[in-house]
């Protein structure tokens, strides 16, 4: 999409190397010392996954969401997506926007990845708190496979959005998901989502254990830390039932792929556990209505992480 298409809450930031859309939602704080929201959408995602939370959140709150390189309104990186890259590009998208505020990052999926970058290139200093949506953890890959080939053989055709359930229970309205269903079935999304899901996304998982951010805990000390874990199980049987009924798969590979089902809701909620140790103030929910796209789902509890969050920032010194 052109960026005449923007919305009126949008405007493209200069970065340097190239632009990047930003859109503003809610009220101006009334002062650059009260926290914002961020939003951080997560692997071949733009902005508009976050649109029932960012409505719920409402009138109360300033809060940002925006499109990577690549995506939707924003232009194309010289860069790779690397989980470092994106992580710069952010951070000068908050420097070139500006935005002074204090920052509470909310991240789904590989933005788990994402924020723990920016923390490796930026510090905590602007940092209110996290809210992690079925975030990615460093060690992720290390114990249970997205992308296992088997399931996917059984899955094979199988429209996504539809088997997890999320076209039918997504909380955006028809408008919001019929703009974000087209801005994925473009040229410009499949080459930035080629370049993201299937080319940076599982190295981004070593370069960021190498950085060993895990032996500096708590890594963002006293700073609230919300915690959602989404049932990874719900999708994978949506995936695998569909699956099945087109006739994919033999038996050993639906058996495969029954295992994997029984055992990911336990194995995510270890890495779930893992997240806590973020912060002395953390607290761990699980979405057991929302597979993976707790925002699109369950909004609602994205916004009681937000709301749990200002409600347990540091007294000011």
């Amino acid at each position: 999409m052109a960026s005449s298409t923007l919305p009126s809450n949008g405007r493209v930031v200069n970065i340097g190397t190239h632009s990047l859309a930003l859109y503003t939602h809610g009220p101006e704080p009334s002062s650059s010392k009260d926290p914002v929201v961020l939003f951080i959408s997560g692997v071949a995602s733009d902005a508009l996954n976050w649109q029932a939370v960012v409505r719920l959140l409402g009138p109360s709150l300033r809060s940002y969401t925006y499109d990577r390189s690549g995506y939707h309104n924003s232009e194309s990186s010289p860069l790779a997506p690397s989980a470092e890259n994106v992580a710069l590009e952010l951070s000068l998208l908050i420097e070139k926007a500006p935005i002074p505020n204090p920052l509470i990052l909310v991240g789904h999926s590989w933005a788990g990845v994402l924020t723990h970058e920016y923390i490796a290139l930026k510090g905590t200093d602007q940092i209110a708190g996290l809210v992690l949506v079925d975030a990615n953890h460093e060690t992720a890959p290390l114990v249970m496979d997205v992308n296992d080939p088997i399931l996917w053989t059984v899955a094979a055709g199988v429209e996504p959005y539809s088997a997890w359930g999320v076209e039918a229970e997504h909380k955006l309205t028809q408008e919001e998901w019929d703009a974000f269903r087209a801005a994925e079935t473009t040229e410009k999304f499949k080459l930035i989502e080629r370049k993201e899901e299937f080319e940076n996304y599982m190295p981004s998982f070593e370069t960021l254990r190498k950085k060993e951010l895990s032996k500096k805990q708590p890594l963002v000390g006293d700073k609230p830390v919300y915690v959602i874990g989404g049932t990874r199980s719900r999708d994978w049987s949506g995936l695998y039932k569909a699956g099945v009924a087109k006739g994919n798969g033999t038996e050993e590979q639906r058996r495969h792929v029954r295992e994997l089902i029984e055992t990911v809701d336990a194995k995510n909620e270890g890495l779930m556990k893992e997240f806590l140790k973020l912060s002395t103030k953390s607290e761990l929910v699980f979405a057991t209505e929302s597979g993976h796209f707790v925002q699109m789902t369950q909004p609602e509890i994205v916004v009681d992480g937000v709301k749990w969050v200002l409600d347990n920032l540091p007294a000011s010194s």
